[in-house]
């Protein structure tokens, strides 16, 4: 049995969404006549109080896109240095976009509105110009850590005040909701463009949705077509986002529960010197020396467990929908039974 902790998106659609797949009526989505990928985005925009959405193959896409819309060449991105946007989006910000990127050192990737405020820069020739700030929750490199709305209130009034434009990389958000028990309406409400995934925890084969109001989202279609994002029938996969949507959010909490499970039985391994705080379905822990993520990479694959190395000492796993009780199992018997 091959147990598969590399990433939330390794995961396969169950037997119930490829039959919503199969069963998907569909058109040519380029032309707004998929009726499947509509519903897909109507729902999507109602559940966050939006005016519309639009469905691209990528969180990376949608990321890009907003920054694009949000944004003029020679302007500026403010962001935590752990954000997807700059660690793992190619650059996409200067090669798409043409804009700076001002980089803030977050607490487990997460910024306040003082950091991002005193990061602001002067209306100086010299300087660009800073016009978006993007957070990202949860945050995959500060290990699962999620924003509150009570965090992300005073951030939302501070770009209110300075005419800066707020997008949410959501990817993982659903994981923090069922943790905190907010709702999609009150995180619409805080930000100018949200992107979901689709793709990762809740279990879709492909997609992800950016979120906001109607001029945002016509400029978006545009912007996605260019980047080559414009697909005909692909109401199959916006059959599995829809099915996602209704079937998986409630059963992260599982995903998260493990993910906990695992971070407490690798704190009481002596060749662990440190495990980050475990808030949603992602454990990074670290290595004690001399031990590298290599060699437990290679010991684990022995016993039939993949995980991915987040540093030359550095470790991530996480858990996911085809992540099952039985594997959970496993999982701990090996790390309880490993030896260097």
């Amino acid at each position: 049995m091959k147990i598969n902790l590399i990433s939330d998106t390794v995961t396969k659609p169950t037997p119930a969404m490829l039959k919503a797949m199969y069963s998907a009526e569909v058109g040519d989505d380029v032309f707004n006549d998929d009726p499947t990928v509509n519903a897909l985005q109507a729902k999507a925009a109602d559940m966050f109080g939006k005016e519309a959405a639009l469905f691209c193959p990528s969180g990376t896409m949608t990321n890009q896109i907003a920054i694009k819309c949000h944004t003029q060449p020679l302007d500026e991105v403010i962001c935590d240095h752990f954000s997807h946007i700059f660690q793992y989006e190619v650059g996409g910000y200067a090669f798409n976009s043409g804009v700076a990127i001002n980089l803030i050192s977050g607490t487990n990737g997460k910024i306040t509105k003082d950091q991002i405020e005193a990061a602001i820069k002067p209306n100086y020739d010299w300087l660009p110009r800073t016009r978006l700030v993007v957070l990202e929750n949860t945050a995959n490199k500060g290990g699962g850590s999620y924003y509150t709305l009570e965090e992300v209130r005073p951030i939302r009034q501070m770009c209110l005040d300075r005419g800066l434009a707020l997008h949410l990389d959501g990817a993982r958000l659903f994981n923090a909701l069922v943790e905190t028990g907010e709702n999609t309406l009150d995180w619409g409400s805080m930000f100018d463009s949200i992107s979901i995934c689709l793709s990762k925890g809740l279990g879709a084969p492909v997609g992800s949705l950016l979120i906001g109001n109607q001029d945002f989202i016509a400029k978006a279609r545009r912007y996605r077509k260019v980047m080559g994002g414009g697909m005909r029938q692909a109401g199959y996969l916006a059959a599995a986002g829809i099915f996602a949507l209704e079937n998986h959010v409630g059963r992260l909490r599982e995903d998260n529960l493990r993910a906990r499970n695992l971070g407490e039985t690798l704190r009481q391994q002596n060749w662990v010197s440190n495990v980050r705080p475990v808030q949603t379905n992602i454990v990074i822990f670290d290595l004690a020396p001399p031990f590298t993520a290599a060699d437990f990479l290679k010991k684990f694959e022995e016993k039939g467990v993949l995980a991915t190395a987040f540093g030359p000492a550095t470790v991530r796993f996480v858990t996911h929908l085809d992540f099952t009780e039985e594997m959970m199992s496993r999982v701990v018997e090996v790390i309880e039974k490993l030896k260097f």
